[in-house]
């Protein structure tokens, strides 16, 4: 069990593997501490604050099985553990919903400016006029980038609503675009969206994605929503373009580096929205997760298909 937050707590992976299963929690992210745990196990159940690097892989001697809690690969050396000939899934279907959900109350918290109307309330500042113009749903278009699982969720929610919606993906065909949803590039989408939305794993192509140039196609009026991966976003050139008006706002679940330094840029602008990493979370998604990870170490054990494999 490396780098989980629930580790002194195993209930529900003890329940699933069964009453021989030893599970074993790293009591750290070193090297040293993780093989101190890994190095003999059978399988792996890895979180997000610890790494399966090439030199985890190389020190374990009986592994068969790697399971990421959540989506994002990005912390296996993918092609170091299928060289060692070791099994890799993940679980990317537990909070597709809890994620989405997220995303979109986010974007209506930005779109009906409730961040700075609470500080004005809270101030005793009972008044409008500081928080005009605030537009109406059908008057301001949501851009999705990224047409997977969670992006089609949040697309559906945002036409439900009655947001126009554009949405971003070179791996969709027109053909497969979903309903009352117009596919645009990249660039189109972010000079035309009030909203943009980030629905992106992290792999090696999608690091900065949103850097400078792309937020200067954003109009001064939009919000950047970003519940997927940090990485996705420069968050020196998102600063300063928040800090010089060049941007409305971003709303942000993730950031690079969790959890950001005291001197981290966004914490110092007014205008960026933080919450701390929980768009995944509700206690029915936690359960879900959970199971579904160690089910997928008992498949790889019993020599089984595993329902989402890595490859």
């Amino acid at each position: 069990m490396l780098g989980t937050r629930w580790a002194e707590n195993l209930d529900i992976e003890q329940e699933v593997l069964g009453p021989r299963a030893r599970l074993v929690p790293a009591a750290g992210a070193s090297l040293p501490d993780i093989l101190a745990v890994a190095r003999d196990a059978a399988a792996i159940l890895l979180g997000t604050q610890a790494a399966c690097s090439a030199e985890v892989i190389d020190g374990l001697a009986a592994c068969r099985a790697i399971v990421r809690y959540g989506v994002g690969v990005d912390n296996i050396d993918v092609g170091a553990a299928r060289a060692r000939g070791i099994a890799m899934a993940n679980v990317p279907d537990y909070g597709v919903d809890e994620v989405a959900t997220h995303a979109i109350a986010l974007a209506l918290a930005c779109l009906r400016k409730l961040f700075p109307a609470e500080a004005l309330a809270r101030r005793g500042e009972w008044r409008l006029a500081p928080l005009r113009p605030i537009q109406a749903v059908p008057d301001a278009t949501f851009g999705v980038v990224g047409l997977g699982r969670i992006g089609r969720a949040v697309a559906a929610k945002a036409t439900a609503l009655g947001f126009p919606v554009l949405a971003c993906d070179p791996y969709v065909p027109p053909d497969r675009a979903p309903r009352r949803v117009r596919l645009v590039p990249l660039g189109e989408l972010l000079g035309a969206a009030d909203l943009v939305s980030l629905h992106l794993p992290l792999t090696p192509e999608t690091p900065g994605l949103i850097g400078a140039s792309e937020l200067a196609r954003m109009k001064p009026t939009a919000y950047l929503i970003n519940t997927a991966r940090g990485e996705l976003v420069d968050g020196a050139a998102l600063a300063e373009a928040l800090r010089s008006g060049r941007l409305a706002g971003a709303a942000l679940d993730v950031v690079p580096g969790e959890p950001p330094s005291p001197d981290h840029p966004l914490l110092s602008c007014p205008t960026a929205y933080l919450t701390p990493h929980m768009a995944w979370y509700s206690e029915a998604s936690e359960r879900r997760l959970r199971r579904r990870a160690a089910e997928e170490v008992r498949r790889a054990l019993r020599g089984q298909p595993l329902h989402n494999p890595i490859v």
